[in-house]
C-alpha cells in the first residue's frame, strides 16, 4: 500500500501545537497536518452541541485532505465531541479512519505521578464541566480523588498575548491558588489544556515545591507511538517524509508568530475556512 497520508491534528488555537511538537520529537518521520480553529477559539465556554459542530468539521476537513488518522489535540473538543464522534459518525461515515483525543492517554497513567492519591486538574470551563478527567481518572484508577479548577480566562490570556501582563499574572495566580485550596494533598496538577504548557513558567511560580506538574505532550507523544505499534492497519497509510503543514481559520501572519514560539522555527500557515 502507497503512504499518502498525513498525521491530522486539530486544536481550538495553537495550543495544539505543544501537542505536536512533543509528537515530533518522537515521531519525526511521519507527515503532519495541523489544523487550529483560531476565528472561533476559545472553545472552552461553548455549548457541548456547538464544540460537537466545530469539531466534525475540522475532523472532515482533514479527512478530505487525506487524513486517515486525527488526533484532538484540544482537552474540549476530547471532552465534548470525541465520542459522539468515534461511536454516530466513523462507523457509518468513515469507517476506515480513527479519531483519537487526549484525555484518556493523559489519564491511564496518572498513578505513576502521585504518591497522595490526590491530583488537580486544571483545565477549561467546558473541560471541568464535562466531568471527563473525573470519569477516566476513576475509570483506570478509582483510588485517585480528583479536584478541579476551571480557568475561562487563560485561553483568551494566550491567544491574545496577554497572560505576561500583570493582570494577565493575577488570573493565573488566582486560579492556582483556588485549586490547591481543595486539598493540602495535592501533589499532582495535570495542565488540562494544549494552552497552558505556553504558561507554563507562570504556573510554577504558584506551584510549591514538592507538587508535580504534568503537561500532556510527552505523554500523548509516546501514547502515539503505541498506539501506531498496535495498528499497523493505520500505520501502513502514514507517509513518511517529515513535512509539516499547518492550517489556521484566522490571520496566518499571526499564526506564524505562534508557530516560531513554540517550534524555534517559523512554519508559513495556510488560511482556510470551515464554513
Amino acid at each position: 500500500m502507497k503512504k499518502t497520508s498525513p498525521i491530522g491534528v486539530f486544536d481550538s488555537g495553537f495550543g495544539g501545537l505543544t501537542i505536536l511538537n512533543e509528537i515530533r520529537k518522537v515521531l519525526p518521520e511521519y507527515d503532519y497536518l495541523y489544523l487550529g480553529d483560531n476565528a472561533r477559539a476559545p472553545y472552552g465556554s461553548r455549548s457541548f452541541e456547538v464544540v460537537y459542530e466545530f469539531t466534525l468539521q475540522a475532523v472532515e476537513y482533514l479527512f478530505s485532505q487525506g487524513v486517515e488518522l486525527v488526533i484532538l489535540a484540544c482537552n474540549t473538543a476530547s471532552a465534548k465531541a470525541l465520542k459522539t464522534i468515534q461511536q454516530k459518525i466513523l462507523p457509518f461515515k468513515y469507517p476506515d479512519k480513527r479519531v483519537i483525543g487526549v484525555i484518556r492517554p493523559s489519564t491511564e497513567d496518572i498513578n505513576l505521578f502521585t504518591r497522595t492519591n490526590k491530583v488537580g486538574i486544571l483545565g477549561t470551563e467546558g473541560t471541568v464541566k464535562s466531568q471527563s478527567y473525573v470519569l477516566e481518572v476513576h475509570k483506570f484508577h478509582p483510588e485517585v480523588e480528583v479536584f478541579q479548577q476551571a480557568c475561562p480566562l487563560w485561553v483568551p490570556l494566550i491567544e491574545d498575548g496577554e497572560f505576561d501582563s500583570e493582570e494577565g499574572e493575577a488570573i493565573i495566580r488566582k486560579d492556582v491558588r483556588r485549586l490547591l485550596s481543595q486539598s493540602p494533598e495535592i501533589d499532582t496538577v495535570i495542565l488540562a489544556c494544549t494552552h497552558y504548557p505556553i504558561i507554563r513558567h507562570l504556573i510554577e511560580k504558584y506551584i510549591p515545591v514538592g507538587i508535580q506538574l504534568v503537561a500532556q505532550g510527552e505523554i500523548i507523544a509516546e501514547k502515539l507511538k503505541n498506539y501506531l505499534e498496535r495498528h499497523p492497519e493505520i500505520e501502513e497509510k502514514l507517509s513518511v517524509h517529515g513535512t509539516l503543514k499547518v492550517l489556521t481559520t484566522e490571520d496566518e501572519v499571526v499564526f506564524d508568530e505562534k508557530t516560531e514560539l513554540i517550534f524555534g522555527k517559523n512554519y508559513h500557515s495556510e488560511t482556510i475556512h470551515l464554513i
